[in-house]
């Protein structure tokens, strides 16, 4: 779709979506759907291309939905780059993001909505996340916190702010542009980290996103975001002369290093991780959208 005309076809929405896409191959279509039947509907879904080389947008059932537009230039920018021109090319009040792999609840953007409407005063709304595997079965849940002082209690450590179910007013993510390029997997915890002390987070207390996770995460994807992570955190600090931080910053990265090489060894011996038994009414909203 020709985005150029976007602002004479469509009236001004009070919600822009935005999904970065690469290679979204099967779970795309269920990602985008779970948007589109969203019981809030005043909103545009911003679908950036970041250098796809399958087919999935393509055959997106949605396409003809006049408030969902796909963003093609061939290249791959990167997250940070793609989240970023979303911002500039934002129309709405609010600002939400979406990954190609997870599932939204269907009241997620009503229910953020309503809830920066009742709070003025916060910026940026998380939501509290259920972790799902390949086959869409609920296997745990993310970290969390539900107000800004805990949220930022340990800013050494990380934001329990999951980044694919952030919503916040456009005006606060355009005075806080994400990093480009952004540090390798975790430019979300640099954004949160650079502006927490003039900004105001908080997470609405339901589960209203599904977020996609893998049987096994590559040892050296994850040792890259550990490793991106600590960088940004310790030339925070250190520029600031928050020499305490610093410390606990190279402590965490110790033990997060230990904990990773003892899920390997879990994991390379055949030992899996369980979680507590779903709640029943997560696993039918997944199922509804993965019909």
């Amino acid at each position: 779709m020709n985005t150029a005309h976007r602002s004479a076809q469509n009236a001004v929405p009070v919600v822009t979506v935005a999904m970065s896409v690469l290679n979204g191959g099967s779970y795309l279509q269920s990602a985008v759907q779970s948007i589109v039947e969203q019981t809030f509907q005043d909103w545009e879904l911003l679908i950036l291309d970041d250098g796809s080389t399958d087919s999935a947008i393509d055959t997106l059932l949605c396409l003809e939905d006049p408030r969902v537009f796909v963003i093609k230039d061939g290249q791959n920018r990167g997250l940070s780059a793609r989240l970023n021109q979303a911002m500039d090319m934002a129309r709405g009040q609010y600002f939400a993001r979406m990954d190609h792999d997870d599932l939204s609840h269907p009241s997620r953007l009503a229910e953020q909505v309503a809830f920066l409407e009742k709070h003025p005063q916060v910026d940026l709304v998380a939501t509290k996340c259920v972790t799902i595997n390949e086959q869409d079965y609920p296997v745990g849940t993310l970290p969390f916190a539900l107000d800004h002082k805990m949220i930022c209690a340990r800013p050494w450590l990380r934001f329990p702010m999951p980044h694919p179910s952030w919503m916040g007013r456009v005006s606060w993510f355009r005075r806080h542009y994400y990093k480009d390029p952004g540090p390798y997997c975790c430019e979300d915890n640099e954004l949160l980290l650079r502006a927490y002390k003039n900004s105001t987070y908080e997470t609405v207390d339901a589960i209203l996103l599904a977020y996609r996770v893998r049987r096994h995460t590559p040892w050296l994807k994850m040792w890259r975001t550990r490793k991106a992570l600590f960088t940004v955190q310790i030339s925070y600090f250190i520029e600031r002369g928050e020499f305490v931080f610093a410390t606990l910053s190279c402590a965490a990265m110790f033990l997060r290093v230990v904990s990773d090489l003892r899920n390997e060894i879990l994991c390379r011996a055949g030992f899996l991780l369980t979680a507590n038994k779903a709640d029943v009414s997560i696993i039918e909203w997944i199922g509804n959208i993965r019909r």
